[in-house]
């Protein structure tokens, strides 16, 4: 599986014929690297809440692609009405994709959707368990710290990709202590360095990590597995 770090909360994540993007944030994306993936072969997208550092391009994105939305029922009911394809789901729910199985988690955040009309109900903020291939990424979206996190070690994570940035989600200590509620071989660091008020460093975050490899990723940069 290759994961591409895109900057701020943004992933590429491919194995196969699956081509995906995570919370989308792109084209104002400050961190986003010059080079990214083809849009027109991005076969689905998941959205982890409404704000738009995370809903950013997926419907243009999709208007392209005809990639499925997956996301909350909200935000799916809100981009179905821009003809985009999606999938609902809510927490908890695990679902059988053609390329494997998601299950929608808890996320402690907001998830309003900006619009010219002003501020809408963008429903449960969420993160996603993904399994392609008998291979599990976690992305925990934007996120607080949360006993559920405990829950998340029997699905024997592979790549966790968590926040680090506080005073949205997370901070480094707080990260600290989800990665021994999860217990992933391996963890991402994101959500950080975007904007000054979420500005972090990853190498305090891999030093106070035991047991867990760290896996820092500049914008734009690759890991398999």
């Amino acid at each position: 599986m290759k994961i591409q770090f895109l900057g701020h909360a943004c992933f590429y994540i491919e194995e196969g014929n699956f081509k995906a993007l995570i919370d989308p944030f792109l084209s104002s994306n400050p961190q986003a690297p010059k080079s990214l993936p083809d849009s027109q072969h991005i076969t689905h997208i998941f959205v982890t809440h409404g704000h738009g550092d995370h809903l950013g391009d997926a419907a243009l994105i999709s208007s392209k692609s005809n990639a499925t939305v997956i996301t909350n029922y909200e935000i799916a009911s809100y981009l179905g009405g821009k003809d985009i394809p999606t999938h609902a789901m809510h927490i908890g729910g695990r679902t059988k994709f053609d390329f494997g199985t998601v299950k929608m988690t808890p996320a402690l955040h907001g998830s309003g959707i900006e619009t010219i009309g002003g501020l809408i109900y963008g429903g449960n903020p969420c993160g996603f368990v993904i399994e392609v291939n008998g291979k599990k990424i976690y992305h925990a979206g934007d996120t607080g710290l949360t006993m559920d996190m405990q829950l998340l070690e029997i699905e024997h994570i592979d790549v966790a990709l968590l926040p680090i940035g506080g005073n949205f989600t997370m901070d480094i200590t707080d990260a600290v202590r989800a990665v021994e509620f999860i217990k992933p071989k391996k963890v991402i660091p994101m959500h950080y360095d975007t904007f000054p008020v979420i500005k972090a460093d990853p190498g305090v975050f891999k030093d106070r990590v035991k047991d867990v490899e760290v896996v820092s990723l500049k914008p734009g940069e690759f890991y398999n597995f």
